[in-house]
C-alpha cells in the first residue's frame, strides 16, 4: 500500500475535474504534479506543488489556483486539513487511519509491502566488468555493490532485470596478462626469471596460475613459438582470473546472471563489422578526417582518413573513430556492437556502472545506443567515484598479493560483507568515499550499518521480552493485525508510523532515479527514529515509552504491531541492499 501513490491518484483526479470544468486548460498534464513529505513535519503529512507547477499555464496566481484545488481535496474524508502556504504550496493533514491501514497492509503481507507491480520492458544492468587481469580492488567493489543493489531495487520495484558482466577478453591487456602468466610458468619450472619487466602484471596472484600451467602442459609450452603458446596461455589465464573474480564477488554477495565475452563479438561472426555496416547503411558511419583534439590527448586520434561514427548528430562533441590504422577495431567500435547486442536481446533500458575515470566516454556511448536502437533504447551511465581506503584516518598500504593495490577480498575478510556493502551505498555513487576499516566495525551511531542492524536486533529483543512477560505468548501476525491502533496516540509513535508508511514511496523514487543510496539513507533515518523512541526517558523532561506493559495487554499488542512493522521494513530494505538483518548483535 503506497499512501503517496494513492493520494497522487486523488490529486490527478481533482486536476482532471478542474480541466473538465474549464477551470484548467486542456494542456495541463496532471502527472507533473508531485506529492511528497514536507521538509518540516510540523507543516503536515504531505506537500503538493500543483499550484506552483500549473499557475502560469492556467494564467492564474498560484495561491488562487491552490484555493481551487483545496476546495476539491477537502471533500475527501481522509483529509482532515488543507492549508495553503507561502506562494502556493498545499500542505495536507491526513486522518490517522490512513497510516494505520498502511501498517495493517504491511503486517498482512510483509513480503510484498512496497513491492511494485510487474512493469513493461526489460532492464539490463551491467556492472563490475573489470578487466580479467587480476583480483578486484576496492574501487571495483563500489561499482559491484552499487550495481548489485540497483538491480535488486529495480527488481523489487517490478522491473524485469538482467545482471550482466562484460568480460574484456579481446584487447591488448589480455595479451599482457598471458605473457605475465607465461613468465610465472617458466618460474614454476625452476627458471630464474629475475625482475618482472615493466608493463607486466607483477602480483603474486599469478604464481598459482603458472604452477597450474605446469601441471596442465608440463614443459610443452617452452619450445613453442609465441604465436602458438600465447592463445593457449591467454585462454587459460582468463579462465583463472574470472574464477578469482567470481570468488571475490561471491564474498561480497554480488551476483550476475550473464557473463558476456567481448571475444564472442568477433567469433564465429564479426558482430562489430556487422554493426558498423548497419550504421553505415543508415548514413551514420562515413570516411573522413578528424581535427586534432584540443587540450586533452585522445589516444584513439589519428591524422588520416578513417571510418567515423557521426556521434555529433546525437549531442557528442566530435565524431568518433571505429577502425585503427592497423585494421583492428577501436574500443568504441566493440562497445557499440556490445550495446547493439543488448538491444537485440530485448533490452530497452540499459544501465552501465562505470568508474569515474570513464566520464568522458558517456556522451559517445549514449549516442551509439541511440543510433543502434533508432532511439528506442535509453542508456543511463552511473559513475562511481574513487574509494579512499583508510584505517583510523591513515591511508592503508598496498597489498603484496596484488602488486599495487589492496584487494577487495582482503577488505571483506577483515570487516565483513555487511559493512562493505552498506557503507559503499551510504554515499551517492558519484561522491568520493573514504572507507575507514576501523570505523566501519565500531558499535556506535556513527557506524551506519551497525546502527541499522542494531535497530532490527532490538525489535527482536522486544518480542523476546514480551514472550517472557506474558508467559510465552507468541504475539502472531494475525493477532497483531487485529491490534487497536487507536492506542498508538503518542506523537513520536505517530511519526514512526508515518515513516514506515513512506517505504513504498522511497522504493519507487529510488528505483526511478536509479539511486539505491536513497534506501540506505532512509534506513538510517528510520533506525534513528526508532532508537530515539527506545531511549526516550533517559533525557530529563521526557516521559519514557514502554513497548511492553503487563497491566495493559491491548496497548502492548498495538506497540508490538508497530515494532513488527518496523522490523519487517528494516529486513526488506536490508535484503535489497544485500545486507543481513541479525536477530541479535554480539
Amino acid at each position: 500500500m503506497n499512501v503517496f501513490a494513492a493520494f497522487q491518484t486523488r490529486l490527478e483526479a481533482v486536476l482532471l475535474l478542474l480541466k473538465e470544468q474549464g477551470r484548467l486548460p486542456a494542456s495541463v498534464e496532471p502527472s507533473r504534479a508531485v506529492i511528497e513529505p514536507p521538509r518540516d513535519p510540523s507543516h503536515g503529512d504531505m506537500a503538493i506543488n500543483a499550484a506552483m507547477v500549473f499557475a502560469k499555464e492556467a494564467g492564474m496566481k498560484p495561491r488562487d489556483l491552490a484555493a481551487l484545488i483545496v476546495a476539491e481535496l477537502e471533500k475527501d474524508s481522509s483529509i482532515v486539513a488543507c492549508e495553503i502556504a507561502g506562494p502556493g504550496f498545499i500542505n495536507i493533514r491526513l486522518a490517522p487511519s490512513v497510516f494505520d491501514d498502511a501498517l495493517r497492509a504491511l503486517i498482512a503481507d510483509p513480503q510484498h509491502f512496497g513491492r511494485g507491480a510487474p512493469r513493461k520492458g526489460k532492464v539490463n544492468v551491467e556492472y563490475v566488468s573489470a578487466n580479467p587481469t587480476g583480483p578486484m580492488h576496492v574501487g571495483h567493489g563500489r561499482g559491484a555493490v552499487f550495481g548489485d543493489a540497483l538491480a535488486s531495487l529495480l527488481a523489487f520495484a517490478g522491473h524485469d532485470v538482467t545482471r550482466e558482466y562484460y568480460i574484456n577478453d579481446a584487447g591488448a591487456q589480455v595479451d599482457v596478462l598471458a605473457r605475465s602468466v607465461f613468465l610465472r610458468y617458466r618460474e614454476a619450472l625452476g627458471e630464474d626469471i629475475g625482475a618482472i619487466p615493466d608493463g607486466f602484471y607483477p602480483g603474486d596472484y599469478l604464481k598459482p596460475v603458472g604452477v597450474a600451467l605446469v601441471k596442465h602442459y608440463a614443459t610443452q609450452l617452452v619450445d613453442m613459438p609465441e604465436s602458438e603458446w600465447l592463445p593457449r596461455v591467454r585462454r587459460y589465464a582468463i579462465d583463472a582470473m574470472m574464477t578469482m573474480i567470481r570468488e571475490d564477488l561471491a564474498k561480497l554477495r554480488v551476483e550476475h546472471s550473464v557473463f558476456f565475452s567481448e571475444a564472442s563479438l568477433r567469433e564465429p561472426l564479426d558482430a562489430v563489422k556487422t554493426t558498423i555496416s548497419a550504421l553505415r547503411a543508415k548514413g551514420l558511419v562515413y570516411d573522413g578526417r578528424l581535427p586534432p583534439p584540443k587540450g586533452q590527448v585522445d589516444a584513439e586520434w589519428e591524422d588520416r582518413e578513417q571510418a567515423l561514427f557521426r556521434s555529433t548528430e546525437f549531442g557528442d562533441d566530435v565524431d568518433r573513430p571505429l577502425v585503427k590504422s592497423d585494421g583492428s577495431y577501436t574500443y568504441f567500435a566493440s562497445d557499440i556492437a556490445y550495446h547493439a547486442s543488448k538491444y537485440q536481446r530485448g533490452f530497452t533500458t540499459l544501465i552501465d556502472v562505470w568508474g569515474a575515470d570513464h566520464g568522458g566516454y558517456v556522451k559517445r556511448m549514449a549516442a551509439a545506443v541511440n543510433a543502434v536502437s533508432d532511439g528506442k533504447a535509453v542508456l543511463d551511465v552511473k559513475l562511481c567515484q574513487l574509494v579512499k581506503l583508510m584505517r583510523n584516518g591513515e591511508p592503508v598500504k598496498m597489498s603484496k598479493r596484488s602488486g599495487d593495490f589492496v584487494t577487495l577480498a582482503e577488505v571483506v575478510d577483515e570487516v565483513g560483507a555487511d559493512a562493505v556493502r552498506f557503507m559503499m551505498l551510504f554515499r551517492k555513487n558519484d561522491a568520493p568515499l573514504e572507507f575507514d576499516l576501523a570505523k566501519v566495525i565500531e558499535q556506535s551511531k556513527d557506524n551506519a550499518v551497525f546502527y541499522v542492524q542494531y535497530a532490527h536486533a532490538r525489535c527482536f529483543s522486544i518480542f523476546r521480552q514480551a514472550a517472557q512477560a506474558f508467559d510465552g505468548r507468541r504475539f502472531t501476525p494475525s493477532e497483531l493485525l487485529a491490534a487497536d491502533f487507536d492506542k498508538l496516540s503518542d506523537p513520536d509513535e505517530r511519526r514512526l508510523i508515518q515513516f514506515i508508511a513512506e517505504y513504498p514511496r522511497v522504493i519507487d523514487a529510488a528505483a526511478q532515479a536509479h539511486e539505491p543510496h536513497r534506501l540506505a539513507f532512509y534506513l538510517y533515518d528510520l533506525a534513528s527514529a526508532f532508537h530515539a523512541l527506545w531511549n526516550r526517558g533517559k533525557d530529563k523532561g521526557q516521559a519514557p515509552l514502554r513497548f511492553i506493559n503487563q497491566d495493559d495487554a491491548t496497548l502492548t499488542v498495538a506497540r508490538l504491531a508497530l515494532v513488527y512493522s518496523l522490523m519487517s521494513v528494516l529486513a526488506s530494505a536490508l535484503a535489497i541492499l544485500g545486507v543481513s538483518a541479525p536477530d541479535e548483535m554480539r
